[in-house]
């Protein structure tokens, strides 16, 4: 397969490595201040070639690239988070024009076992309603969307499962949090790849389940993976569309 970076900063330097690992050529990495960039502009000229490009670049740039990639006809992976208040132009943007799309707020493999992982310890919690529910997550201190996108991925698993929490609090609480709500929080600080956690707690014990990201690897491996799947597709889909076929 040939693949295109779009956004060559650390995740697409390493994702740039899993791809060539995977056998895969890369293309074209696009980056308008990067070393190493073979082009600065997202175009037709840039991508020729590319079956596939893979977009880790920043929210307020997600948008315009993606309605470059229908223009262009090459199927896109949207690595990128922090823009899912346009979803919906996205999805319209894609379906019109025929190409395939696939988006995540997190493309680790082991993030999206965890999901599933969740939302089979929610089912069974949602009889037991002596325990609360509330999560956190971490993230290094150059991250730019807070809370993260696994960790509203996480949110609405929750709140779909649990049906005695309505809402979710991501901000600080200075009062008393409601007994249907759910507080899930965010730290930023130091080099942390990521680590989300979801507690089950009572007065006589707690269930703690927790992810915890070693390096950026794990998010390169799953793009890969994803572009793998997404090439000679057509339509719009999220990663659990994907987890469906390879998780039965």
């Amino acid at each position: 397969m040939r693949i295109a970076l779009v956004g060559f900063g650390k995740m697409g330097k390493i994702t740039a490595e899993a791809a060539k690992a995977a056998g895969h050529e890369i293309v074209a990495a696009i980056d308008p201040l990067a070393p190493g960039a073979t082009a600065k502009e997202l175009n037709k000229q840039a991508l020729h070639g590319a079956d596939v490009c893979i977009d880790f670049t920043a929210p307020e740039a997600v948008l315009d690239n993606i309605k470059k990639y229908c223009a262009l006809g090459v199927n896109a992976v949207i690595a990128t988070t922090g823009w899912y208040d346009r979803i919906g132009e996205a999805r319209q943007a894609a379906e019109k024009s025929g190409i395939g799309l696939v988006y995540a707020g997190n493309f680790s493999i082991g993030v999206n076992a965890f999901y599933r992982i969740v939302e089979k310890a929610a089912e069974i919690m949602d009889s037991l309603p002596e325990y609360d529910v509330f999560g956190v997550e971490f993230h290094h201190n150059a991250k730019k969307d807070s809370p993260s996108g696994t960790a509203k991925s996480i949110e609405k698993i929750l709140l779909e499962k649990i049906r005695r929490k309505k809402s979710v609090v991501e901000q600080k609480l200075d009062r008393k949090i409601a007994p249907e709500e759910l507080h899930f929080a965010s730290v930023r600080g130091g080099s942390v790849p990521g680590t989300h956690a979801v507690y089950f707690d009572c007065s006589a014990d707690t269930i703690e389940l927790k992810h915890t990201a070693r390096s950026r690897e794990g998010f390169a491996l799953g793009a890969v993976k994803a572009a793998e799947w997404i090439n000679g597709k057509k339509g719009f889909y999220g990663i659990e569309d994907m987890m469906r076929e390879l998780v039965k």
